[in-house]
């Protein structure tokens, strides 16, 4: 039988954009759950790799499940919160540490004692909250904010990020000697699209779910459709997926849902366009020296402003080409969704209030 990995309690996830199910049918995939199980037994601190929504979580809450400890599991998603807020929910804070703190609380890594503690979106993290994490894995304490007594902890901690942290340390982002220390054990989860043989074991997996919620029976995938969910790209991977099936059900008649009935919206049709994209697509050494004429042309006029001028045009397009997805743009520019919202709001693309994702928003 199939290893079947969803969340405890899905239906308090509706407006998510994490993948809530991974079955682990494919070779590829198979390989990788005997991986995880291998890391699960040791103590390991752990880094997952992983674009949006592939699966990390599920895959972090397999290795505690794995691991044999009595403690809770407690995920965090570091992108979610000002640098402030983060600091104190971390590593806890005392009465009268800041403003408005008007009574002890603990933190994150007191919450998981005896646990796991999953930080998802870890490359978010600035580069002073990188120190003090990098401290309580070496010494394994807490100190709390306001505090001066230590707290011995016994966690394993387990990160996830979507952007290549290669690069971030390269920009000076992140910090090589926190990254090398997550990295003891480090588990690069694979698109969708390179996981062929999960893509119809899932399909038929969310099939099941929505039936029972739309009160339906029977259905089934047409040879057409299950061509057409083969030959996607999946950009938005398990959870894209997952939203097709639910749409599909919604709009189809019968007990076949049919190729017309799936709304795939995303980047491109692999297989259809891999060819084409082989002979048209022009070498990237050329538009390297495209750009470095362009600049050099926009230098030599003196253009004002001319970083924030480029960097606004950048973010722009990429949001428009995007169809205006914050999780997409994110993908293509290579940075974090938190990085990308401010961006959006520093150039006007998004007001102040959308900085926390909206239920339409996390749908797309």
């Amino acid at each position: 039988m199939e290893k079947l990995l969803t969340f405890p309690d899905q239906s308090a996830m509706i407006l998510s954009i994490r993948a809530k199910a991974m079955l682990f049918h494919d070779p590829r995939s198979s390989e990788l759950l005997q991986q995880v199980e291998r890391i699960a037994r040791s103590d390991a601190t752990t880094l997952i790799i992983g674009e949006t929504g592939t699966g990390k979580e599920l895959i972090a809450r397999h290795i505690h499940d794995q691991s044999g400890r009595q403690g809770p599991f407690v995920a965090v998603n570091c992108g979610a919160f000002s640098e402030t807020l983060i600091d104190a929910e971390l590593f806890g804070h005392e009465a009268g540490a800041f403003t408005g703190a008007t009574q002890a609380r603990s933190g994150w890594f007191e919450a998981a004692n005896g646990g796991t503690l999953f930080l998802d979106e870890i490359g978010d993290l600035s580069l002073a909250l990188q120190v003090k994490l990098l401290r309580v894995l070496q010494e394994r304490q807490v100190v709390r904010l306001g505090a001066r007594r230590p707290i011995p902890l016994n966690v394993r901690l387990v990160a996830a990020t979507n952007v290549d942290l290669h690069k971030a340390i390269e920009a000076g982002r992140f910090r090589s000697d926190l990254y090398y220390r997550l990295g003891v054990a480090s588990v690069q989860l694979p698109p969708l699209s390179e996981r062929a043989g999960d893509i119809l074991p899932l399909a038929r997996h969310f099939i099941g779910v929505y039936s029972a919620k739309l009160k339906r029976s029977n259905v089934a995938l047409s040879a057409q459709a299950s061509a057409a969910l083969l030959s996607y790209e999946w950009p938005g991977n398990i959870r894209e997926l997952e939203n097709v099936i639910h749409f599909a059900l919604i709009v189809s008649s019968g007990d076949l849902i049919q190729a017309e009935d799936l709304k795939l919206t995303g980047i491109s049709h692999r297989r259809q366009h891999e060819h084409q994209n082989l002979h048209t697509a022009p070498a990237f050494g050329s538009f390297q020296q495209q750009l470095t004429s362009v600049f050099s042309r926009m230098i030599e006029a003196d253009q004002p402003e001319l970083f924030d001028s480029v960097e606004e045009i950048l973010v722009r397009t990429a949001y428009n080409a995007s169809n205006r997805n914050q999780v997409h743009t994110a993908r293509v520019l290579g940075i974090s969704r938190n990085i990308l919202r401010t961006q959006l709001k520093r150039f006007g693309l998004i007001g102040f209030e959308a900085g926390t994702a909206s239920g339409s928003e996390l749908l797309q």
